[in-house]
């Protein structure tokens, strides 16, 4: 028997509070529990092997199940058990499991392999709680703490998110089930809505949570709900042996994935390098196979015979250094690169250096591509030679090619040019232009006197050495000299007749500009003329047609003169006719210097002369207009000078009585009346102006220096005096609109206000502010006659409801107003929060108002309510902020 002084400080998970001496493994409650516990954990091993128990202080008494799982969770091999159905068989296998159990550092504590052959309860289960904490519960480490303490941390952490669970030991904490269903949760969160359960339903939690496990997670129901509800404090080693399973299986799906991540990342080294090795072999073959096939086309040496010939093997040459080789350089570096890269990995894995095909090494591409390179040396030097010896041969006769073309094609159309007539229909300005001209052309016909000597040069040097082509040479060599002293000869000629054609334009030349000169300016007067006598104008006066009419003369006395102007400027072109005719000057076109022409000032002419009459009678109907237009002016100003200022008075007094209010209403009444019949006796009057003022407008006259006052101002005077009523309410009223208002009513809203001398009860004060739009409920009303009524008379004075209404309708924002609008931004709440106002003002109105406002005291309150109600009567002054 194994004793229990042997078992103190050596294994640390197991202190005293486990010893299985203690008289609680009695509790029949907690022994049914373990049973359970227990027996579901040994069969959830025993089953891999293809057994499983029913009873387990029975099953375990051979010691045969013990030995078998003993080797199942330690994955070792025992050593064989006897066969022999003796006591003495069975006591030597349950033996050798407590051997092996002691082998793993455990000290068994009052443990004897008697007491579990004889079927002790109590000893078996101390037994396999001894190899559950061994085996299950022992390795289990979480941030240094292992054993007990690492599988309550490891519980603690996991569900460490969920509110309602608090893991703090391994009875009581679990028994609402709700520990259970968060490790679950944490873990596959698709196996429960954790958001349904309930904490005061741990039957439902516990057997949901029992049941997952079973189903999705291959943890044998280890339980009963009805045990750990039914008992005040649960078994703690049941407990702890069935949260175990759930530690071990999903630290173990963990491990699996850890496992299948390495093996995939060692896979995939294993695949990148193999699919470098085909590179590279692949990049090898293909780069031989194009050296083996270019070398033979760089080693031929073939000659041409013409330059044609070797200017395409030079371009193909081109072509294989700027197209096909570089592409192949690419490759044998990247095929370099790829074998160094390949070896490191191979070195840095652990795995043995590449070794590529036989003839597709690194040297030997590097040997073949040496070769190559030889190849393309000694073709390029050949290439170069054979060019220029060809070019050699044909450089005289392409130097002569080149000169007769270039001469050829400046002398083409020389001959032409220098037979054209142009100058006899030239100006004097062209024939200047194309005497500078041809003095140009001249010098270049001495300039081109080397190249034609040079021609001839080369010709004759042809002819010496044989060239194949000479006959073709020499007849274009001749063709060139015989157009050489043909363009000089036509030179000579064409320079005499331009000189004597300058000559004879210079004296007509001075007409034209003499002409030009005079022309221009009598043109542009009658230009201007026509302008003027054409022009719309637009005057508002007599004045101003008065003035059009002065000018109009002034310029009619003008004429005389412009006439004699005309006729001088017409004589020189007559003179200009004269000496075209005399000397048979052939004139191809008009005065340069201008393009006036005497059929165009004649006709301008006729035409300022037509244009006089009719200027006269176009400023006779201006003016009589303008006269009519006066008359107007003043038929209005005399009748808007007197209604004016009787309409601007009588509104000033209307004015006098809203303010002043003096007397009973029912004065006050009849007062506005007599002034309202008095405006309808004078409108006839203004309907006359008006008439007056229709007949303005449709003469289009804009101003009248006669009055001030415009039929607008007038009207609009007239029809403002209008008794306000509060059905017309539509937003804001001064105080005078509401005395007008209620002095139109004559007060009549309040059954007997006029007996009172302007004073009413609450009710019809009430019934006269529904009357113009307010919309009342009891606190408002009770707001509203505190302030009207401060006395709490129960009556309201004209004077009262008159400043009430002021202050209500007057263009600034109230307290209640201010209250209302914090009212919307918390909700219609009775209080705000600070979070509230941050979101909806800006920061510093928000935070201003955060510091000011008071905590929130009524029956409603949360923490952090603000008064906003105190907060906005304090800001107009009815409170102390």
């Amino acid at each position: 028997m194994h004793n229990m002084d042997d078992y103190d400080g050596e294994i640390d998970y197991m202190h005293q509070e486990d010893d299985w001496d203690r008289d609680l493994l009695l509790d029949p409650a907690w022994e049914k529990q373990q049973r359970k516990t227990f027996t579901a954990w040994c069969n959830s091993h025993l089953r891999k092997a293809g057994t499983q128990i029913e009873n387990i202080e029975e099953d375990f008494r051979d010691g045969l199940k013990l030995m078998l799982l003993l080797e199942v969770i330690s994955g070792e091999r025992l050593a064989k058990p006897e066969r022999g159905k003796m006591r003495v068989h069975k006591i030597s296998n349950v033996n050798k499991a407590l051997d092996f159990i002691t082998g793993k550092g455990v000290k068994l504590v009052s443990i004897g392999a008697e007491e579990i052959v004889d079927g002790n309860a109590k000893m078996t289960l101390g037994m396999i709680w001894t190899i559950i904490l061994r085996f299950a519960i022992q390795d289990i480490s979480v941030e240094e703490t292992s054993a007990k303490e690492g599988l309550l941390l490891w519980c603690q952490r996991k569900t460490a998110p969920y509110k309602n669970v608090n893991i703090q030991n391994f009875h009581i904490s679990w028994k609402d089930g709700l520990g259970f269903c968060a490790l679950i949760h944490r873990h596959r969160p698709e196996l429960i809505d954790y958001g349904k359960l309930r904490k005061d339903d741990p039957m439902t939690n516990l057997n949901t949570a029992f049941d997952v496990a079973e189903k999705y997670l291959d943890i044998p129901k280890m339980l009963d709900a009805e045990d750990i509800v039914g008992t005040a404090r649960p078994d703690e080693k049941a407990i702890m042996t069935y949260v175990s399973s759930f530690y071990h299986a999903f630290s173990g799906a963990q491990k699996a994935e850890t496992a299948a991540n390495r093996i995939c990342k060692v896979l995939a080294v294993n695949q990148e390098n193999e699919q470098l090795m085909e590179d590279y072999e692949k990049l090898a073959t293909d780069l031989l196979e194009w050296i083996r096939r270019t070398i033979p086309w760089l080693e031929n040496r073939l000659p041409e015979n013409t330059m044609q010939a070797m200017q395409q093997k030079l371009e193909d040459f081109r072509d294989y250094r700027r197209l096909h080789k570089p592409p192949k350089v690419q490759e044998k570096c990247q095929l370099e690169i790829n074998f160094n890269t390949l070896q490191t990995k191979l070195r840095l894995s652990n795995r043995p250096a590449f070794m590529p095909s036989e003839g597709k090494m690194v040297s030997d591409i590097n040997n073949a591509w040496g070769n190559l390179e030889g190849a393309e040396k000694g073709y390029e030097e050949w290439l170069l030679n054979e060019i220029r010896r060809l070019e050699r041969l044909d450089h005289l006769a392409e130097k002569f090619r080149q000169k007769a073309a270039i001469h050829e094609a400046w002398t083409a159309g020389k001959e032409d040019m220098l037979q054209k007539h142009d100058f006899e229909t030239a100006s004097l300005s062209e024939i200047k232009a194309l005497l500078k001209k041809h003095e140009a052309f001249e010098s270049d016909l001495a300039a081109h006197q080397d190249r034609v000597e040079q021609i001839a040069a080369i010709a004759q040097e042809l002819n010496e050495l044989d060239y194949y082509d000479s006959p073709s040479v020499n007849a274009r060599c001749q063709r060139i000299c015989d157009q050489w002293d043909a363009l000089g000869a036509l030179t000579q000629k064409r320079s005499e007749a331009l000189q004597r054609t300058e000559k004879l334009l210079e004296t007509i030349d001075q007409l034209y500009l003499e002409f030009a000169k005079r022309a221009a300016p009598f043109n542009n007067w009658m230009e201007g003329a026509m302008e003027d006598l054409q022009d719309t104008f637009i005057v508002h006066t007599i004045e101003e047609i008065q003035g059009l009419s002065t000018a109009h003369e002034q310029f009619k006395a003008t004429l005389p003169d412009a006439d004699k102007e005309r006729q001088a400027i017409l004589g020189i072109h007559n003179e200009i006719a004269k000496i075209v005719q005399t000397y048979h000057v052939n004139m191809a076109g008009t005065n340069p210097y201008t393009t006036i022409n005497p059929q165009e000032i004649n006709a301008k002419w006729d035409k300022v002369r037509q244009l006089v009459p009719q200027r006269d009678q176009a400023l006779i109907e201006e003016h009589a207009r303008q006269q009519n237009n006066e008359r107007l002016r003043r038929q209005f100003a005399n009748q808007a000078n007197v209604i004016g200022p009787w309409i601007q008075n009588k509104m000033e007094e209307i004015g006098r009585i809203s303010i002043e209010m003096h007397g009973t209403l029912e004065d006050q009444l009849t007062h506005l009346r007599q002034y309202e019949k008095s405006i309808v006796n004078y409108k006839p009057k203004i309907d006359q102006l008006e008439g007056d003022h229709q007949l303005i407008q449709e003469a289009l006259i804009f101003d009248n220096k006669h009055t001030n006052y415009t039929m607008e101002h007038i009207a609009g005077a007239g029809s403002s005096y209008s008794p306000p009523s509060p059905a017309d309410h539509s937003g804001t009223l001064g105080a005078e609109e509401f005395k007008a208002c209620l002095i139109s009513l004559g007060f009549d809203i309040a059954n007997d206000a006029q007996k009172r001398s302007g004073i009413m009860d609450a009710e019809d004060f009430k019934t006269c502010l529904i009357s113009v739009g307010y919309n009342l409920g009891e606190n408002e009303f009770s707001r509203i006659m505190s302030i009207v009524d401060p006395n709490r008379m129960g009556i309201v004075t004209f004077q009262a409801f008159i400043d009430f209404m002021s202050r209500e309708t007057a263009d600034t924002d109230t307290a209640d107003q201010v209250m209302a609008s914090f009212k919307v931004l918390a909700g219609d709440k009775n209080y705000i929060l600070a979070d509230e106002l941050r979101r909806e003002l800006p920061p510093d109105q928000a935070e201003y108002c955060i510091a000011r406002m008071a905590p929130y005291t009524g029956p409603d309150a949360v923490p952090g309510a603000l008064d906003y109600m105190s907060f906005s009567t304090a800001l107009y002054g009815e409170s102390d902020l």
